[in-house]
């Protein structure tokens, strides 16, 4: 447990901004958070008086249910907006959104948004509190702490370990927030892709580059497998799916050239025979449910630092 140490950020807007001690903080008070998961009744009263808005401004289904979920169990009041149905269609700007229902008394925002620094931007512009629920490629900050959370559950730590992401890294922000979290807690981390969608930026994060699934798999202690965004411009990189699927994907076959227990992980929604097979999806080594689970825990912890801070903020 992080000794004497105080939570002071209204905001989280992504894991870059954060420090190892400020990350391992989120964890252990995660910790706490779960043992309420375990209890006939679901619910304490960390948040009673408090009103979260669920900003969504791109489909989801995971992440919006579950940070809702963890709004509920802090007694938290929630608001849930269409965005879709919004005054966006009329033209008004996030910044605008945000002024508006501020007015409303709500406290925190909860923003996925496809424009990257569209959280950053809000927590500019409002004095509530500010989640980063996903923006565009930059940044899924809960998912990689949620990530971290069941690594460090299953292999007792994270410094010293060998994590290797194995995916379509280029569009994913869920790789880039694993990347930061990782380095930052001292894992050894591999990303391996195909090298047509390899991103350059990559050398840049200090992480070893791979085009060869074996090699991203020989020492590795766990594993975390991307969704391959096949609807973007990596559509011709490979003549079939299939194809995708013989060259990267993980099979129980390919597993046995593995550790025997590593971990196996994937932020969803899998695409079963492309990045991997039901047997491993379903198998002994996939954490993928526990993940789910973990991810209230992460939520509620988020959510109750962020808050407190805003309290001190507004007292």
């Amino acid at each position: 447990m992080t000794k004497n140490f105080k939570w002071n950020k209204k905001d989280l807007l992504g894991l870059e901004y954060l420090s190892a001690e400020e990350i391992t903080h989120i964890l252990d008070t995660a910790e706490s958070f779960k043992e309420v998961t375990t209890r006939d009744i679901k619910k304490v009263p960390a948040l009673r008086g408090k009103t979260a808005a669920n900003l969504f401004y791109e489909p989801s289904t995971r992440t919006r249910g579950s940070f809702e979920i963890a709004e509920k169990r802090l007694s938290c009041d929630v608001v849930n907006m269409d965005m879709k149905a919004s005054s966006i269609t009329k033209g008004e700007t996030l910044i605008d959104t945000g002024k508006n229902l501020e007015a409303l008394k709500i406290d925190i925002f909860v923003i996925r948004h496809s424009n990257p620094g569209a959280p950053n931007i809000l927590a500019r512009n409002v004095s509530a509190s500010i989640i980063n629920a996903g923006d565009g490629f930059h940044e899924h900050p809960t998912q990689a702490l949620l990530d971290l959370f069941t690594i460090r559950e299953k292999l007792g730590k994270i410094k010293g370990k060998n994590v290797s992401i194995i995916g379509d890294i280029t569009h994913s922000r869920v790789a880039r927030s694993n990347i930061w979290g990782l380095k930052k807690l001292g894992a050894n981390v591999t990303i391996c892709a195909p090298k047509i969608i390899l991103p350059k930026f990559a050398k840049e994060f200090g992480v070893k580059v791979t085009d060869k699934i074996d090699v991203a798999l020989k020492d590795a202690d766990a594993i975390n497998v991307l969704r391959m965004q096949f609807e973007r411009d990596i559509a011709d990189a490979f003549p079939s799916k299939e194809e995708y699927f013989n060259q990267y994907g993980i099979s129980e076959e390919r597993l046995k050239k593995a550790k025997k227990n590593i971990v196996v992980m994937h932020p969803g929604p899998i695409n079963r025979g492309i990045e991997m097979s039901s047997e491993v999806a379903d198998g002994k080594n996939s954490v993928i449910l526990e993940q789910v689970t973990n991810g209230i825990a992460i939520r509620m912890a988020v959510l109750y630092l962020v808050a407190g801070v805003k309290n001190k903020v507004s007292s």
